[in-house]
């Protein structure tokens, strides 16, 4: 659960922060360095979380490595946390895949969906949820109601009808989570990903609770690049209420720069861009060439549709995402810089990785990881004091962070441009949800209009970087929205610089 800070958040932040204060130290020995990390982080005889204190710094050195951008090792032959570390101890060093990993030794073996009953049964003398079970599972046994496993079929009618709520369904939560179905067991009862069906949207690393799914990171080389380059951070709009309750765009930006990034942009604007592009799309193609068109800036809804119904591929919207457009923004200003995406999304991570988007987007941290960064350098946000501030983007941009809003940034920008016309929109969250209304569109349902598909339910401020509460991160987003100058974009403003960024490269974009 997002915004309460437990034992897993814990261990992340400070797996993140030892990272972080390994790239700051110069003149390291990394082989070293990092064989005593689980140490420091694990002090003392006993387990703290787990029955034994080797297992919980076998885990801690696992999530270095994935930290560092390396592979989960092979238990099953000899090998140290640093085996392989050279290849990360460099600044250009992209995600290779898979993203999202599962540290075997980590997974509890959850069930993978199971209907039962408890303790709290009280042997009623009705017995609905026998006469509600179609396969005849449920039977009393000694005044009790007891299921048969091996008839059960996991509807879940006998648990709904329980006066007492005394009959549960316990389901693996990555499994639940995951919208793709991607998740199964190995021969030990462990989780095991299907990456053929994963879009990395890392849903399951954020509802394990035993922190056993872990994605790699980019922090090591984010700071390593800084020595020598220019890092300019992108950071997404879903940032505010991230780092605190109270903490200011402002303070964000001072405690971005303290951390070595030599400027900092707000991906709003980008965003704004993106409207516009995705506008004059929809206006030209819709529905001359195409029966409806759908956003183009979650990767992970992106890849769903792709994979799925790859019929409607060219209905995906062309629009660059707002992570891209805004990098090339930077990068037309400043060509020798590096270019750092700070956002919520684990899916951007391999967006930034294909070979069309490798040239515009360097690195990609979450809000937690550099989080971790803030953590390593002791930096207080609350007691920055910086008067720069975000001033360019629009409302509408900055809501392209909550579920529905980037559907309502084009639909609300073409009906200010085109008095009288009207777009229909339709939004969906949450992986489930984006099939489905897919399907709607496959049976023709919602020919004319505009599909906005979010992988995370809630939008991005529910993506697996995030830090605080949805609810109120999106009533943050909206918040912070309302103090935006302007409303939508302006095309007088915005028109001219959006075509020059998009066409800046002429790369075919693959999948």
């Amino acid at each position: 659960m997002r915004g309460v800070y437990n034992s897993v958040t814990d261990i992340r932040r400070k797996v993140f922060a030892a990272i972080a204060e390994m790239a700051y130290e110069e003149d390291v020995n990394y082989t070293e360095r990092l064989e005593s990390i689980p140490y420091e982080i694990i002090e003392g005889k006993q387990a703290k979380y787990r029955d034994s204190i080797f297992l919980e710094r076998a885990i801690i050195g696992e999530r270095l490595r994935l930290g560092m951008g390396l592979p989960v090792r092979d238990i099953t032959t000899a090998g140290a946390i640093s085996d392989g570390v050279e290849e990360s101890i460099i600044a250009e060093k992209f995600y290779d895949q898979p993203l999202i990993n599962i540290i075997s030794f980590a997974c509890h073996a959850c069930p993978e969906k199971k209907v039962m009953v408890t303790d709290g049964c009280q042997g009623c003398l009705s017995h609905q949820c026998v006469e509600v079970c179609p396969k005849k599972a449920v039977s009393i046994v000694n005044g009790r109601s007891e299921i048969n496993q091996d008839l059960c079929i996991k509807c879940g009618k006998c648990q709904d009808v329980c006066p007492y709520n005394a009959i549960i369904k316990i389901e693996r939560p990555c499994a639940a989570s995951c919208g793709m179905n991607a998740i199964t067991s190995d021969e030990d009862g462990k989780a095991k990903i299907n990456y053929d069906k994963c879009v990395s949207c890392g849903q399951c690393l954020v509802n394990c609770p035993f922190g056993a799914i872990v994605d790699k990171g980019q922090i090591f080389q984010t700071i390593y690049a800084m020595r020598e380059h220019e890092v300019i951070a992108a950071v997404a709009p879903a940032f505010i209420g991230q780092f605190g309750a109270n903490v200011t765009p402002e303070q964000v930006i001072g405690g971005l720069k303290e951390l070595g990034f030599a400027d900092v942009v707000e991906v709003a604007i980008g965003a704004d861009l993106c409207t516009i592009e995705e506008a004059e799309d929809f206006l030209k193609k819709v529905p001359e060439e195409l029966d409806f068109m759908a956003t183009s800036c979650c990767p992970a809804w992106s890849v769903l549709a792709k994979k799925e119904f790859p019929q409607f591929k060219d209905n995906i919207s062309m629009a660059l995402t707002p992570m891209v457009l805004t990098a090339r923004m930077i990068k037309k200003d400043h060509p020798n810089a590096k270019v750092c995406f700070i956002g919520p999304c684990a899916a951007k991570k391999l967006e930034a990785s294909r070979r069309s988007i490798r040239s515009d987007v360097d690195f990609v941290l979450t809000f937690e990881e550099v989080m971790g960064m803030f953590s390593a350098k002791k930096i207080d946000l609350p007691t920055i004091t910086c008067e720069e501030t975000f001033d360019k983007a629009t409302a509408a941009g900055r809501e392209f962070a909550v579920s529905g809003g980037v559907a309502k940034a084009v639909k609300t920008l073409i009906e200010k441009e085109h008095p009288g016309t009207v777009v229909k929109v339709q939004a969906a969250e949450g992986l489930k949800n984006c099939r489905t209304m897919l399907l709607m569109a496959k049976a023709g349902r919602l020919n004319g209009y505009l599909l906005e598909g979010m992988a995370c339910p809630g939008g991005c401020v529910a993506g697996a970087g995030t830090l605080a509460p949805i609810a109120k991160s999106s009533a943050a987003v909206k918040k912070y929205s309302k103090d935006s100058a302007m409303a939508t974009a302006d095309l007088s403003e915005f028109h001219d610089l959006v075509h020059p960024i998009s066409h800046m490269y002429d790369v075919p974009e693959e999948e």
